[in-house]
């Protein structure tokens, strides 16, 4: 696993309180993790702060998955 997974992993155990083994990069945000928008705000905020890059909303909307904040903060570092 690569540092920004790792860290990105940390961050959704801490923000939404689920189980460090259910976030997998194929994990829902809503549908496996069981968030709504208001975790995944916190979530993208943390990253943002964490990785220190700016997530424009348009751009959030189409993060649906872990592996895709993974795949989207690796494109922006």
């Amino acid at each position: 696993m690569s540092d920004i997974a790792s860290r990105v992993k940390a961050i959704i155990v801490d923000k939404l309180g689920v189980d460090e083994n259910e976030v997998v990069t194929e994990a829902s945000f809503t549908n496996d993790l069981g968030t709504n928008s208001l975790g995944i705000v916190e979530v993208n905020m943390e990253v943002e702060k964490e990785f220190d890059i700016q997530i424009p909303d348009d751009q959030a909307e189409n993060i649906a998955t872990v592996g895709q904040a993974i795949s989207y903060i690796e494109e922006a570092k």
